[in-house]
């Protein structure tokens, strides 16, 4: 991973906040996220080996976050804007019978990630109470609440922020921070489309293609 994040490829990080059985572990991980993972609205997305789809608040940076103790304060002045995202995490682990140390050596199984069109700045956001909807189709497949991911977004970015400086490798003005799951991980197939909504940040959609023939 060191390899390709050092090359051109490296744009962004990601906090992803582990779920087992709907439920929020208490230690959280990361891995990063690459120029040829991040794609536009309603984009359509590549085959994956057995993907599963989680919404998530994204965060793009205005300022470098390189102190020593970075704060929360910190991090609301760091930051440009937020967008909703859908973050689509894959696994080479058969069946995603995986275990803690499984998504560290796959990158936190990160495999792609979708941004919405609206920025908004923090100051116009409830990120604690925002829900989160998620439809698969014409059927709601999930739902959350902004306080599902460590408390508040924010919170997982503080804690993502820390360990950067920790490995000596900063948040820079420019990277954009997925902050963790709204809500439970859903199941992907080739040709379905997801619509993800999260109040004040508007809608995103992940659009998968067909089966390779």
């Amino acid at each position: 991973m060191d390899q390709h994040a050092t090359g051109a490829d490296a744009v962004e990080a990601v906090a992803a906040a582990l779920r087992t059985a709907g439920e929020m572990r208490r230690q959280p991980d990361y891995g990063m996220l690459f120029a040829d993972m991040a794609f536009g609205d309603s984009e359509p997305l590549p085959a994956l080996i057995q993907p599963r789809v989680e919404v998530e608040v994204a965060l793009v940076l205005g300022r470098d976050l390189d102190q020593s103790h970075i704060t929360f304060a910190d991090l609301v002045g760091a930051t440009a804007y937020a967008l909703a995202a859908i973050e689509v995490v894959d696994s080479r682990v058969r069946d995603w019978d995986i275990r803690f140390f499984d998504t560290v050596a796959d990158n936190a199984s990160s495999g792609a990630f979708v941004l919405g069109a609206r920025p908004v700045g923090l100051a116009a956001l409830d990120l604690h109470d925002c829900r989160m909807q998620l439809t698969r189709g014409d059927e709601q497949v999930a739902t959350g609440h902004g306080h599902a991911c460590l408390g508040h977004p924010l919170n997982a970015a503080v804690w993502l922020a820390r360990r950067m400086v920790a490995l000596g490798r900063p948040l820079a003005a420019g990277d954009v921070v997925l902050t963790g799951a709204l809500g439970p991980m859903v199941d992907a197939a080739p040709g379905e489309a997801f619509r993800a909504e999260i109040e004040g940040l508007g809608a995103v959609r992940a659009v998968f293609g067909s089966a390779a023939p």
